[in-house]
């Protein structure tokens, strides 16, 4: 299936949705967002990383920032926060860039406030790009990297089949969610205390409500 521009979502929207269907859809159904110190951390390295005119480069390595891309099979567009460029001697999943010559590696780089999560949000979001990069420029990328902040740690992630196959189903989700306009229904989960929405999605007092209703009509009605 191929997506339209007028149904593009966001790519950066692809990990608060693994991180909860829910905060996602606050965020992009509702439009509601609150910052906390975490999202304001964030904001502040995404400010200092985000620079479209920004070129480093670093012995053979050139640094390009801010760069536009999109997958119209993902449905998904964005940018990214960094790509390193590196020579290349053949043009086997290589690209040309107008200002260099020759042939270059692009190595797609996510910068995240925290450290490594247990879970796979930073990776499915690397893995995005990587997919859109890949069929931005009709190449093959194996790996992204993802740079953590607090912990000053870069990690190399192989962008593999079952990572792929959970960015595709993920990107799907999150169309069938946005296409119904329903916000999904809170799971409360440990990490809904670190959530900058928390007060707005309120999912101790949703719950309640949910199994208050389950037992009213299940189980009180049934023995009355």
């Amino acid at each position: 299936m191929k997506y339209d521009d007028d149904n593009m979502l966001m790519l950066s929207g692809i990990q608060h949705f693994m991180f909860c269907p829910r905060q996602w859809g606050l965020i992009h159904l509702s439009q509601e967002w609150e910052d906390n110190s975490l999202t304001t951390e964030g904001q502040l390295l995404h400010k200092r990383v985000d620079d479209p005119f920004y070129r480093q480069k670093s012995g053979d390595i050139i640094t390009l920032r801010s760069v536009h891309i999109a997958s119209h099979t993902l449905g998904l567009y964005g940018m990214t926060d960094a790509i390193e460029l590196s020579p290349s001697d053949s043009s086997t999943n290589a690209i040309r860039h107008p200002r260099y010559l020759g042939f270059w590696n692009l190595l797609p780089v996510e910068y995240k406030r925290g450290k490594q999560k247990p879970d796979k949000c930073d990776e499915v979001q690397l893995a995005a790009q990587v997919m859109c990069l890949e069929e931005m420029y009709q190449i093959q990328l194996d790996y992204g990297a993802l740079f953590y902040h607090e912990v000053r740690r870069r990690d190399l992630i192989h962008i593999d089949d079952k990572l792929r196959k959970l960015t595709r189903e993920c990107a799907e989700q999150m169309h069938l969610v946005f296409s119904s306009g329903q916000i999904p229904k809170p799971v409360y989960l440990p990490h809904c205390k670190r959530c900058s929405l928390y007060d707005v999605c309120l999912p101790l007092v949703e719950n309640k409500i949910q199994v208050s209703t389950y037992l009213k009509k299940y189980l009180y009605e049934e023995t009355t």
